[in-house]
């Protein structure tokens, strides 16, 4: 992929941040962490952890900053200065990975797990999910952890969502995914990809009429303002990702690396049982507060719309069907 303008200047100006930082601390190297969500949310909270737990054990040579709501650009933004070292880490959406790596497309499938538990037991067999995290190496960032971003389903503003007829005419916001756009466009309605920053502006110009994401969205980036319909198609169970930068990870000694190790499965622990908790009250608040109607669709008009995408993205891509495989045993069991 080629790096953006914006990101050059995104680059500029960290690395004259970092040389002024790296002025009052020269015995601590700064390791960032960018992010697109609030303070409130459970990738924040899981990094705090991972930022307490890396300054506790090897606070004397390292010094973890996380900053959270695209405060060091778009993910997309932040992905590429993960590339170039600009910034350490990031989590980046597995739509905008599967843009470095033909093989995370994979995870973008709709209807891909069939249920929570085995999409859990899929993630944490490393022989799915390794050829899948090594995969944009080349590219010069490498995924360390997953974090579970729960079910993705449609919200929008005026219509609810019963049935794939209903998305017919209306835009809905994607992630920048091929994948996602083909998704939308089985499914009858128009894909708009755009970053997830731009999303509650656009609802609330009618820009577009609704979008597609987890029940967070909802409160912690007030989207059920504006949207009052959310339809539990469960269209997609997709993680968010962990990426470091190569260079970084290489510098660690031996002994860092373990305690680096560590601190990415607490990431994924602390944000598994995050999520959990923050779902319960999202809905909670988007049912009292916000007035959201909550749908429950009969999905299988929704699988069957979706079953060619499956069969077309397995077809281009041969190397996925061995993980496709092994997930589909999960889905058994």
């Amino acid at each position: 992929m080629r790096i953006s303008k914006k990101v050059v200047y995104l680059f500029a100006v960290l690395t004259s941040v970092l040389f002024m930082t790296g002025c009052g601390t020269s015995h601590q190297r700064i390791v960032r962490i960018g992010h697109n969500q609030s303070t409130n949310h459970p990738t924040h909270i899981a990094l705090i952890a991972f930022r307490d737990y890396i300054n506790e054990n090897l606070g004397d040579k390292y010094l973890v900053e996380v900053y959270p709501s695209e405060l060091l650009g778009s993910q997309t933004d932040m992905v590429q200065l993960t590339q170039t070292g600009a910034i350490d880490y990031c989590i980046a959406s597995n739509a905008i990975l599967e843009t470095f790596g033909k093989n995370y497309e994979i995870f973008n499938l709709p209807y891909l797990f069939s249920s929570a538990n085995s999409y859990h037991m899929a993630m944490d067999d490393s022989r799915i999910t390794g050829p899948i995290f090594s995969s944009t190496e080349k590219a010069g960032f490498t995924a360390v952890t997953w974090l579970d971003a729960g079910t993705r389903n449609f919200y929008t503003v005026n219509k609810p969502i019963e049935t794939p007829n209903d998305l017919k005419g209306l835009k809905i916001r994607v992630q920048q995914s091929p994948t996602n756009i083909e998704m939308m466009r089985l499914l009858g309605g128009s894909a708009t990809p755009m970053g997830f920053g731009e999303v509650y502006t656009a609802l609330q110009a009618n820009i577009i009429d609704g979008a597609e994401n987890n029940e967070m969205a909802l409160t912690d980036n007030g989207h059920g303002d504006v949207c009052k319909y959310y339809s539990y198609d469960m269209h997609q169970m997709v993680p968010d990702i962990l990426i470091g930068n190569n260079e970084f990870i290489h510098s660690l000694s031996p002994t860092e690396q373990e305690i680096f190790q560590k601190g990415y499965k607490l990431v994924n622990q602390i944000e598994r049982q995050e999520w959990v908790k923050a779902v319960e009250a999202a809905k909670e608040k988007a049912v009292s507060q916000q007035h959201v109607q909550f749908i429950y669709p009969d999905q299988a008009p929704f699988v069957a719309a979706c079953s060619p995408l499956h069969q077309s993205v397995l077809q281009n891509n041969p190397s996925l069907q061995p993980i496709y495989d092994a997930i589909q045993e999960y889905n058994k069991k």
